[in-house]
């Protein structure tokens, strides 16, 4: 019977405690971003303090995103193994610990170790594929809603930490921020620690993590499943168009169109606000409507908004208007992915998975960067950048609409192939 209690208030009553751990990934997600974005805020103060180049600096920077490729899918395994506890709480460790060593490094063989390796194996452990999992094993009901709020910590990170950190750096310097900052993020990791127990997780995610399987059984039967690779396949096609094109070269390309940095940084600025909205509004969604179509939506109109990119010179409005557009549309494909595999390759071996598709993400990325560059060096413009951005999310598109969905299976260990 009801109790005339608000449809929030329900929602937050069927998991209290799931949804506190929501917010503190979301605020986790938040800090680790903020720090791994730290590179390029404090790169130019690096090189007149340290003496660095930036070619050596931006390499550490390609190092990093090496070595998150290579931990994300052990981390998901782990977590799929063990649950979310001590994989969370170590990778805020590694983080924090490589952030506040950082603030005393002196030497380049410093900042590779400490930045690099020990970051990048935070970073890499404690990433959208990691929470995503970590919520999939908390929660049943209001799964894509709970996964796309934990999240949209990631562009959180970018919108609130890094201005902060900002701040910081020019009130007090950057050695002592960072050392602070680094001790903040080590302080989170008995939080997690006491917020994420045994107890926290559904009893489906118990028994499945029990009967987990040796790595390779693991591997086999997610190799089998034909949704993986469709997904996978999409998946590469996001890291291209997003990471790849979008974060590296959405401010050259603007400056190139006419606009100063100021105005280019804050069209990046207003992109991840837009993106903490999209990934909720598509957890939500996640939940209601047939996924696959909702995720092929996703990747159509992300394609139709490189039109409105490919107009921005001497239009501001358009800048600004594309920066909502592709916002919203950007890493709201993480909730939706999420959600699918849940149901299609099971909750038993999500985290696996989930990192197996953020590495091919990643590799996407770092195809989108490269081409980018060599488009432009070689035609002194990026339109073909755009629109073999746009025929790549149209691809993208389809293969997510031929995945079935399948309403009911949640938790299924093995799925009806497509």
């Amino acid at each position: 019977m009801s109790d005339g209690s608000s449809p929030i208030v329900n929602v937050y009553r069927a998991n209290p405690r799931g949804w506190i751990i929501v917010l503190f990934i979301f605020a986790a997600l938040s800090a680790v971003f903020s720090a791994r974005a730290a590179l390029g805020l404090i790169m130019p103060t690096w090189e007149q303090d340290l003496g660095w180049d930036r070619t050596f600096l931006s390499g550490g920077g390609s190092l990093v995103l090496v070595f998150m490729t290579l931990i994300s899918p052990l981390a998901g395994n782990l977590l799929d193994r063990v649950g979310p506890r001590p994989v969370v709480c170590a990778a805020l460790i590694c983080v924090g610990a490589s952030i506040a060593s950082t603030s005393l490094m002196t030497e380049p063989w410093q900042f590779i170790v400490l930045f690099c390796i020990v970051g990048g194996l935070g970073y890499g452990s404690l990433a959208a594929p990691q929470a995503s999992a970590a919520v999939a094993q908390i929660f049943e009901d209001y799964r894509g809603l709970a996964t796309g709020i934990a999240t949209s910590g990631a562009s959180g990170g970018l919108l609130l930490g890094m201005p902060l950190l900002a701040l910081a750096v020019e009130w007090v310097g950057w050695r002592v921020s960072f050392a602070g900052f680094g001790l903040i993020i080590i302080a989170l990791a008995p939080i997690a620690w006491f917020l994420m127990t045994p107890a926290s997780r559904t009893s489906a995610s118990t028994d499945t993590i029990a009967t987990g399987g040796s790595l390779p059984d693991r591997l086999r039967l997610i190799a089998r499943n034909s949704t993986f690779w469709l997904l996978l396949t999409g998946f590469v096609i996001c890291g291209f168009t997003t990471s790849g094109v979008i974060e590296v070269h959405l401010i050259p390309y603007a400056i190139s169109c006419g606009y100063p940095r100021f105005e280019s940084a804050a069209a990046l600025g207003v992109l991840s606000g837009a993106n903490m909205a999209g990934m909720i509004l598509a957890g939500f969604l996640a939940d209601r409507v047939h996924r696959p179509l909702l995720m092929g939506a996703i990747y159509f109109f992300r394609a139709l908004s490189f039109l409105i990119l490919m107009q921005i010179t001497g239009n501001p409005e358009l800048l600004f208007l594309f920066a909502i557009v592709f916002g919203i549309f950007d890493y709201s494909t993480m909730p939706v992915l999420a959600s699918i595999v849940s149901t299609h390759v099971g909750v038993r071996v999500m985290g696996l998975t989930l990192g197996l598709l953020f590495a091919g993400h990643s590799a996407g990325a770092a195809a989108g960067a490269f081409m980018g560059g060599y488009f432009f060096d070689n035609f002194q413009s990026y339109d073909w950048v755009w629109i073999v951005s746009i025929a790549l999310a149209l691809v993208a598109a389809v293969l997510s609409w031929l995945i079935r969905e399948t309403p009911g299976s949640e938790g299924a260990a093995t799925p009806a192939t497509a």
